[in-house]
């Protein structure tokens, strides 16, 4: 991998990551509301941290797997639902409607910080493996930019995703376009692929981007009919 590929990929895992994690900043703010003021900044602080390092983890766990033939395909595949969920789905909802337990004792917000990031992680690990295209070290770079720009700066987020909803529409067409990307490397796949491989490189991501989106439009006509 080149400079120019490792700091494209750089920016797809940012991007995936600060998308797919307002929820989760979301969570660390409500585990230690609680707290006081002191132990507050330090349960964010901690919380996040565990959280991080489980993530990177699970990823390069991720990353290892996706490795084996026929993985990248259902990844690939799973990879479009979760970007058709991102565009069809209101994050913000789903986020106030859960209910997270909010603790006045660090330790005990610390875990529920950490076990409500695991829980609610599966997209992001899968979407930042994906985008890491196996280089560990690339994974690890983008986890540790993306993820404290999470922490630090959600409710900042949130407002731009409110303001600029075609953000969501743009970072669900990112999913679709890894996930094309990815199908195509399949291993198991390559008797088929063969010589077609240089245009079906192109012709799958876009493919996919074009998926993600037609089936969360339908998806979002469908609820406002029947609503």
């Amino acid at each position: 991998m080149d400079t120019t590929q490792f700091w494209l990929a750089s920016i797809e895992i940012v991007v995936i990551n600060i998308l797919l994690s307002g929820d989760n900043a979301v969570i660390i703010a409500l585990a230690c509301r609680n707290l006081p003021g002191r132990q507050r900044a330090w349960g964010v602080v901690l919380g996040a941290g565990g959280a991080v390092v489980l993530r990177i983890v699970l990823t390069a766990f991720a990353v290892k797997l996706l490795g084996l033939p026929w993985l990248k395909l259902l990844g690939g595949a799973l990879l479009l639902w979760i970007g058709v969920k991102l565009i069809a789905e209101d994050a913000r909802e789903d986020s106030a409607d859960a209910e997270v337990p909010a603790s006045d004792r660090l330790w005990a917000a610390v875990r529920t910080v950490v076990v409500a990031d695991l829980v609610m992680s599966i997209d992001n690990v899968l979407g930042v493996a994906a985008a890491a295209r196996g280089s560990v070290p690339l994974l690890v770079f983008g986890l540790l930019v993306s993820i404290p720009l999470v922490v630090a700066g959600s409710q900042i987020i949130l407002r731009l995703i409110e303001r600029f909803p075609v953000l969501v529409l743009i970072g669900g067409g990112l999913l679709g376009w890894i996930a094309g990307d990815m199908i195509v490397e399949d291993e198991a796949l390559a008797p088929w692929v063969g010589d077609y491989k240089g245009w079906l490189a192109w012709l799958l991501p876009v493919a996919g981007v074009a998926l993600v989106i037609a089936v969360a439009k339908w998806m979002e006509r469908r609820r406002a009919v029947t609503r």
